[in-house]
């Protein structure tokens, strides 16, 4: 056992409030032979290993003011790696606690502590096997449990990654008591988590809002507005095809990302 499974830590406080937020990316791209898929499959197991992975949510966890209590790592056969990190805060005054409903700062600015916590991230590599479409997830959960919201670091991820779809989940659980005994169920001010994002990142990108207020449930997707086919043709460039197929291949890439961003299978033009 690990000196810091063995160490316990003394907890600042007793705000029992949980807030988790899940951060989930979607990159998607045209490769048109197996050839080419397997390489891009290759690709983003090299590029997002494990080991890369733990180096990601390191320079978060340091970003964000977190200690490291413990790590595990692990890469998948035939693809895909995950890590679960657990952390703990600082001690934290409370006038610098801020959960206000804004855009957090930025890499180089952010600061923020969690206590009884854990930041995990997961990839999913995958292609379809007949229409060249080979899509990649990275699911990023950030879960708190005290004064701090996550939503504080959420503008550094968003602004970590190119992706061209983006969900969105936080929900606050749980209660905690103030000094007379009264149950709060929420501590912060909160009415979109689009709020929470820079004015660039709203700009970019076009967004729909499923909110549960009362049980404080919230849910935004984000599908990028601009698209160039440049961006997602792998292994093959633009010259490489006619421009009926190109023509083709945006279609099957559209029609990828709004099934994505819609949560369902569209039902195909005749």
């Amino acid at each position: 056992m690990s000196k810091a499974k063995q160490r316990k830590i003394k907890l600042h406080g007793f705000n029992n409030l949980t807030k988790s937020l899940s951060f989930n990316i979607y990159d998607i791209c045209y490769a048109q032979t197996e050839e080419h898929r397997a390489e891009y499959i290759a690709y983003i197991d090299e590029v997002y290993n494990a080991k890369r992975l733990t180096q990601i949510i390191t320079e978060v966890s340091d970003i964000i003011g977190a200690n490291i209590l413990d790590v595990s790592q692990q890469d998948y056969e035939p693809q895909g790696a995950s890590v679960v990190m657990l952390i703990s805060e600082e001690p934290v005054v409370s006038e610098q606690v801020a959960n206000v409903e804004e855009p957090g700062p930025l890499p180089e600015t952010v600061l923020a502590h969690l206590d009884k916590s854990h930041i995990t991230v997961h990839t999913y590599p995958e292609s379809h096997p007949q229409g060249g479409i080979s899509t990649f997830r990275a699911d990023i959960d950030v879960s708190t449990c005290g004064r701090i919201s996550p939503l504080r670091a959420l503008n550094y991820l968003i602004h970590s990654f190119e992706s061209d779809i983006v969900t969105v989940d936080y929900r606050v659980r749980g209660f905690t008591r103030d000094i007379r005994g009264k149950k709060h169920y929420i501590d912060h001010k909160i009415n979109s988590i689009q709020n929470f994002l820079a004015s660039d990142t709203r700009e970019r990108y076009q967004m729909i809002d499923v909110n549960v207020y009362q049980e404080h449930i919230f849910h935004t997707k984000m599908l990028l507005k601009e698209f160039g086919i440049d961006n997602y043709l792998f292994g093959m460039g633009r010259e490489d095809y006619t421009t009926a197929e190109i023509k083709k291949i945006e279609r099957r890439l559209k029609r990828e990302m709004a099934e994505i961003f819609y949560g369902r299978n569209l039902v195909r033009a005749s």
